[in-house]
């Protein structure tokens, strides 16, 4: 085989060689395009299906801290004739069985807000174990009820419910 030989193979060869990637990569992109796509369009149904959901636990979240915020919690638990230590183990009890039935919600919402919502309840069961710890042993329902709201109004201290509430709103205006 001469060297014209070779020169009339690789005119022939050269441009089918250049033709089949252009085309080998034109199609990639393509598919490539397509499986973006497709993906977006998956992303898009499931974002339109989970929304009302996610919606759905940030508003039970909310309704779990206005129930388990000291003041309301008291004026629903807090009975005529409770002893201090009837109303704590009360308070204590509502608070775990608010959090239980809202255990699901966690699935709906950043990590970091369901990181201050366990964090909420649980400094919240402190403060009434450590303000009943404080009550004489013949303290009333009425004395405990007082000394955690004057609790809250002593230290000038901003409701750990409602900095939570906050953290909520502020994930919620995000999906927005």
């Amino acid at each position: 085989m001469n060297f014209s030989d070779v020169l009339e193979i690789l005119k022939y060869t050269i441009p089918s060689l250049i033709t089949f990637l252009t085309a080998y990569l034109l199609i990639k992109l393509f598919i490539n395009g397509e499986h973006g796509k497709k993906d977006l369009e998956l992303r898009a149904a499931h974002y339109k299906d989970s929304l009302p959901l996610r919606l759905q636990a940030y508003e039970r979240l909310t309704l779990f801290l206005e129930r388990i915020t000291p003041t309301n919690l008291i004026s629903r638990i807090n009975k005529p004739g409770m002893s201090a230590r009837d109303l704590q183990l009360s308070l204590i009890s509502s608070i775990r069985l608010e959090f239980e039935h809202n255990l699901s919600q966690q699935l709906y919402v950043s990590a970091p807000v369901w990181m201050m919502i366990v964090q909420v309840k649980e400094e919240i069961i402190s403060i009434v174990n450590r303000v009943a710890s404080d009550l004489a042993e013949s303290a009333t329902g009425k004395d405990l009820s007082r000394a955690i709201i004057e609790y809250f109004i002593n230290n000038e201290q901003v409701m750990p419910t409602q900095k939570a509430l906050d953290s909520l709103k502020t994930e919620v205006k995000k999906i927005f």
